[in-house]
């Protein structure tokens, strides 16, 4: 009976092997061969053929939270940022910008207040952050919630979503092939004329975010802590989400400082993978990206995490065991070694 068993196995084993050189074989022919394109000063365009009526639609940007600087929580704020652009839009375009101008001066006065190391005015921090929150709520009179995400649910669209990791942020989601141009319009108008619409609901978001998966999370507070001991210098010793003060303290008008240094088409790659043709597919990005201005990259230059010559160890306490090991494998780059153990 056990070789019996053994003998259906391996039959299952070589027929999957089989229907997958099927699928590498019939998916290579039918890709068209022009894969990639390099657009000077625009980003890469990607587009690989497939078969189905889908198309999976993705814009990545070379960048994500290591290389954001003054431990700004910047690339998944602005992450959140743009997801909510692309869910809601401003009714009365010139109104909705003076009312989003008095929110960011009204934050500001509240932050100077606020974050005085001496002589603050208890009282009067009070009365700023009504006036701000006041501001805010009348800034809510222009936005009309959910239209972008209405008209790709409307149009066959799924799937629409963003993440943030160290290195890279990603937007992506999937629309019928025919609705290739629609996408490419909706897609690119975020990066072309981004406007900060309720941008502190989306920061607030974030906090509760990293309040469930970090600080009452004891898994999250383990791995956050490992990280932070494992990397001094390099900027990977910061979190992704990024510390609660600097999220405390993060305004729109930082996140436009971020979108305005890093999201740039030379630092960006779109990605269309399905049953499309390259050459019109290329025709239709380039008419929509093509209006993004381009400028320099930002500077790329990051701190080389030094050698470690001595080990590092983190002890949390908790009512539950948990123990995390990490040893650098051989040939990992100086910047992303360590050796470290964790127990808790």
């Amino acid at each position: 009976m056990r070789y019996r068993n053994l003998k259906l196995l391996i039959l299952v084993l070589i027929l999957g092997a089989i229907a997958t050189a099927q699928d590498l074989a019939s998916f290579e022919k039918a890709h068209d061969g022009q894969e990639a394109r390099q657009w000077p000063g625009r980003g890469d365009l990607r587009t690989p053929r497939g078969a189905g009526v889908f198309v999976r639609d993705l814009c990545r940007c070379r960048f994500g939270a290591r290389p954001a600087g003054q431990n700004w929580p910047g690339a998944h704020v602005r992450a959140h940022g743009l997801q909510r652009h692309r869910q809601n839009r401003h009714h009365g375009l010139c109104s909705g910008k003076v009312a989003l101008d008095k929110v960011e001066t009204a934050y500001a006065a509240y932050l100077d207040e606020r974050d005085k190391s001496m002589g603050r005015d208890d009282q009067k921090v009070q009365q700023l952050e009504k006036a701000w929150k006041d501001t805010v709520n009348e800034a809510e009179k222009f936005v009309k919630p959910d239209e972008f995400s209405e008209i790709v649910e409307n149009n066959g669209g799924e799937g629409l979503n963003a993440f943030t990791s160290n290195d890279e942020t990603v937007y992506h989601y999937s629309f019928p092939e025919n609705r290739l141009e629609l996408w490419a319009y909706l897609e690119s108008e975020r990066f072309f004329r981004p406007v900060m619409r309720q941008f502190y609901k989306e920061r607030n978001v974030v906090i509760e975010e990293r309040r469930m998966r970090t600080d009452s999370n004891p898994i999250g507070r383990l791995l956050e802590q490992f990280t932070t001991a494992a990397f001094q210098a390099s900027e990977y010793h910061r979190p992704t989400i990024g510390w609660m003060s600097d999220l405390n303290s993060f305004s729109a008008t930082d996140a436009d400082k971020f979108f305005n240094e890093y999201y740039v088409p030379s630092n960006m790659v779109v990605v269309v993978v399905g049953d499309v043709k390259a050459a019109e597919t290329l025709s239709v990005i380039e008419k929509y990206f093509g209006r993004i201005p381009s400028h320099a990259k930002p500077d790329e230059r990051i701190t080389i995490e030094p050698p470690q010559n001595s080990e590092r160890r983190v002890v949390l306490h908790e009512m539950r065991s948990h123990s995390i090991s990490r040893l650098s494998p051989p040939g990992l780059p100086q910047q992303r070694r360590c050796g470290l153990r964790c127990h808790c």
